[in-house]
């Protein structure tokens, strides 16, 4: 069974532009992880401030590892979430058929 984490950042005003920067710059960084199946950061674009993530990973310590990653040290905790007025974050495991 593959570990899900679906998270909703929501951005303090005036701040989009600079997480939307980072989200895309984690992005392409945590797809090669090893236990990435995938990563996928997406928005309204009439609410730029609501960003979503959306992570497969093989297992939860895959996702630990790319929480402990210094990519996601660097535009994950330093360079965004100050930058946030509110984190969500919920975990799932998928359904093998």
């Amino acid at each position: 069974m593959a570990y899900v984490v679906s998270a909703t950042w929501i951005v303090q005003d005036g701040h989009e532009g600079t997480v939307l920067d980072n989200v895309r710059a984690l992005t392409k960084i945590s797809r090669t992880e090893p236990g990435c199946r995938f990563y996928q950061a997406y928005y309204d674009p009439d609410a730029p401030s609501v960003i979503n993530l959306f992570e497969i990973y093989d297992d939860e310590a895959a996702y630990q590892a790319h929480g402990a990653s210094d990519h996601f040290k660097d535009l994950g905790f330093e360079k965004s979430i100050p930058l946030l007025a509110d984190r969500q974050r919920a975990f799932y495991q998928t359904i093998d058929a």
